[in-house]
This record gives structure tokens, sequence and C-alpha cells, in this order.
């Protein structure tokens, strides 16, 4: 018996979309709840009096659609993020008459970009960067990007550097030149939602491995490749988002020696760690014939500078570059050369210590503000992890909060797989432009979480986008 009758429309098309069309719809009503168990293929195709084909291709489709999430054996259920749209962009981020702790965006203080364009019109032969280059970047641009990598504790040569046109293009190369539609990849159970967005746009299929206080946990990593065919696995080891966990040197050994083991590519992306005072051990120092680090520089130095470095092994590059050479060609030479010379001029790093500076007068506002005790972050850190008080979800409270002129991010944002989500949501501490607005609205969070759900209703009634 199912419990789940979906009522498929008639119409031209097939069959298979026909249900995913109705599974969407019966998820946007309300119908279907995060974490719902669905039919059996057998049960649901009995059902419906169609083949168990159909329905197997209509699940796929919908997973496909970040709507569902199934492994063998297990079932088939509701995914737990479709409470929320996943997107960072679907906040509407920065709006006016909003607080903006939601995306997190560095700290106030960019470089002089005046200043710094007038320096590279002055270059000798600056008309060049114009043309076309090399696609994994200038000679140039690369030995820079070898001196910024070890800035994260990693020793490589250029020829393991690819220019990128940002951190988030950087894993779509990894996605794109690395993987195909249908593989897997493992990750943390609440993950950054650019990955979860952009794996489902590929057709890549993501595997929640879950974990304890010092990260993902290589027992489960080992056992999810033993239960499914796992490709890759992604981690944020110095600061994750959106928990910002720290992943030990300890358990970053016994993660490498598993991806090792089971031939897995690890995705490096540790754009957060230089918000950190100290650098831990890079997972592409410990398994560098199997890493792929990304090494961005919009959270230290500028968003709008789109410009990342990927450091890559000699397994990996070709298809990387060609990945590259598929989305854009080069990443723009003219960004390149304006990245470097701020990074070897010194620039970034001393940009990087004003906003670490900045970024510990707000944490500790935040602590002061809503208690160390229920929001777990570090001193310079960007964002903060806040656990809710009973009675509230993530999503409900987020939903509250803007209601309140307060952007936050809903654990339910970066959740992949089924599992119950814990009342949480992100709180990022340095897109306001100054501390007095930034404590207006933490005062504001805190007056919601004292306050219970506002009249809003019992928690986990249908969906919050």
């Amino acid at each position: 018996m199912t419990t789940w009758m979906p009522h498929l429309h008639g119409g031209e098309g097939p069959l298979y979309l026909a249900l995913a069309d109705a599974l969407a719809a019966d998820v946007a009503g309300g119908s279907l709840r995060p974490g719902q168990r669905l039919p059996t293929h057998r049960d649901l195709a009995d059902a419906l009096g169609v083949t168990v084909g159909t329905v197997t291709r209509g699940y796929a489709e919908a997973q496909r659609r970040g709507l569902v999430t199934g492994t063998v054996g297990r079932g088939t259920f509701v995914a737990q993020a479709v409470s929320v749209d996943p997107s960072m962009g679907s906040g509407h981020p920065f709006e006016p008459g909003i607080a903006e702790l939601g995306l997190v965006a560095p700290p106030p203080g960019d470089p002089d970009l005046g200043e710094g364009l007038r320096r590279l019109a002055g270059k000798p032969g600056i008309d060049k960067l114009l043309r076309y280059h090399l696609t994994p970047g200038l000679p140039p641009h690369r030995a820079t990007g070898v001196r910024w990598a070890a800035r994260y504790g990693l020793d490589v040569d250029p020829g393991a550097v690819i220019v990128a046109a940002g951190a988030q293009h950087a894993l779509t190369l990894c996605l794109m030149g690395l993987l195909r539609p249908g593989e897997r990849i493992a990750c943390d159970p609440l993950t950054y939602p650019g990955l979860k967005t952009l794996a489902a746009q590929l057709g890549i299929l993501l595997t929640a491995v879950p974990g304890d206080e010092a990260g993902m946990s290589p027992e489960a990593l080992d056992t999810a490749c033993r239960r499914d065919e796992i490709h890759a696995v992604y981690l944020m080891p110095s600061v994750q988002n959106p928990t910002t966990t720290c992943i030990p040197v300890g358990r970053r050994e016994e993660l490498a020696a598993v991806a090792a083991r089971r031939g897995l590519v690890i995705i490096e992306d540790d754009v957060y760690a230089l918000t950190r005072r100290e650098q831990g051990v890079p997972l592409a120092a410990l398994a560098p014939e199997h890493t792929v680090f990304i090494a961005g520089l919009s959270k230290v130095l500028c968003a709008g500078l789109r410009i990342a470095f990927i450091v890559a092994p000699p397994a990996y590059r070709r298809q990387l570059s060609e990945a590259l050479l598929n989305t854009m060609w080069m990443a723009p030479p003219l960004m390149a050369e304006l990245a470097a010379m701020w990074i070897d001029d010194g620039t970034a790093d001393s940009v990087r210590e004003a906003r670490l500076l900045e970024a510990e007068r707000r944490n500790a506002l935040a602590v002061e503000l809503l208690g160390a005790g229920v929001s777990r972050g570090f001193a310079s850190g960007y964002f903060r992890w806040l656990t809710l008080p009973a009675g509230w979800s993530g999503a409900l409270f987020e939903a509250a909060a803007r209601e309140a002129g307060v952007n936050v991010f809903a654990a339910e944002r970066f959740a992949v797989g089924h599992a119950p989500v814990d009342p949480a949501v992100r709180v990022a501490l340095t897109a306001t432009e100054g501390l007095s607005e930034l404590g207006r609205a933490l005062r504001t969070l805190g007056d919601l979480m004292a306050s219970g759900e506002s009249g809003m209703g019992p928690v986990g009634t249908g969906p919050v986008f």
C-alpha cells in the first residue's frame, strides 16, 4: 500500500516527467514533508498502473532536481532541503531595509581599486592582457598562485596551479572535469549550498556522511563507499560551512587514508581557511596525488575580484584545463594581474589582517549579545552557527527573522539527504556596514529567540521558501 498517490495530469509528455512534476507540486503544496518516506518503486507502479521503470525514471528526475534522496536498501525520501530554497541568492541579499546576516561577505575594507588600476595602467605591455592566453593561466600568475597556496601551508610548483574565475568556478571545474552525471560525491550532512545546486544542475549525486564535533567520520565515509559507488569527497577542513567545524590533523590523516584506499578524488574547498589566524595541515599536503585544493581570494581580499587558484595533481590537470576551456577559455588575465599585484606587493596580507581584526570585533559583539553557549564559532570567523531554542525550526526562524528585518540562513538550506535537521541558523557577521547595524540585528535575533514562535504556528507546517 502506498502512502502517497500522485495525480498524473494528462498530456503528451513522458509519464516519468509527469510523476516528477507531481512530486514537485506536492512538495511545494506541503502535502509531502521533508524526510517523508515515499512508496517503493513497485508499490507506486502497481498503484498507478505504470511500469516500475517509469517510477524509477520519475524518482531519478526528482532526485536530479534536488527533491528527493535515495539509497539502495533504505528507500526514497523527500529531501530535507526542500523546505527552503537552498540557493544562497534566494534570500534577496542586501535588500534595502533588511540587515544582511545571511550572505557571508568580507568585512568592510576593500583595497584601493583606483590606485591599483593606475598602477596596472602604467605597466609595460599591459595591453597584451586583453588577448587570448593559455588556458591554465599566464606563467607569472601561476607563480603567484604558488605563493598564495603557501599561505595555506602548501609547497607546490607553478605547473600544479590553474587560474580560475573564483572559487565557485573552480568548484564547477572540479565537478565538470572529474565527475560524470549519476556519479556520487560524499559530503557532510550540512554542506555548502553552492555545492548542492551545482551538483543538481550537473546531475551529480550527493551522499551525506555523518560525523561528530571533529568533522566527517572516516569510518562512516568508508561505509558509504561500500554501500554506494562514491567517486569523490568534498571537504572544507579548516572552517566547515555552516557549522564552523575545524577538522583536527589526526582526523584529516584518517580521511585522507580512506580516500586513498577507495580511490576518491578529494575536493578541498578551504575558502575560509585564511579567516583563521593559524593554519592546519591541508589534505592536499597529506594526499597530494588525490586532492584538488581550491585557494580562493574572495573572503580575504575582495569578493568582486573573481580569481582563485586550483592546485591539482598531474592526474587531474588535463580534465580541469579542458573544463576551464569549455566554460570560459581562461580566467580574465586582467583580473589575475590585479590579484597577482596585490598578493605580491603585500596588499592582500594587509587587507586580510584588517579584515580579521574587524571580524574579531564582530565576534566579540555576537558573543556578548547572543551568548557563547548558543552560538558556535571562533574569534575571527565570518559567521557563527546559532542553535535555536525548543519550538523553532531553522526554516521558521529564518522566515520570522526576515519579517523582523534580519536575513539569516536556516539549517535546511545546507541539508543533504533526508535525516532530520537540528534547529539552527547560520548568522553572518561581516556583511553589515558597521557594528551598530550588526548590534541592532543581533538584538533582534535574541529577542526573537526569547519570544518563541511569535504566533507563526507549529513547526513544520509546510515549506518555507
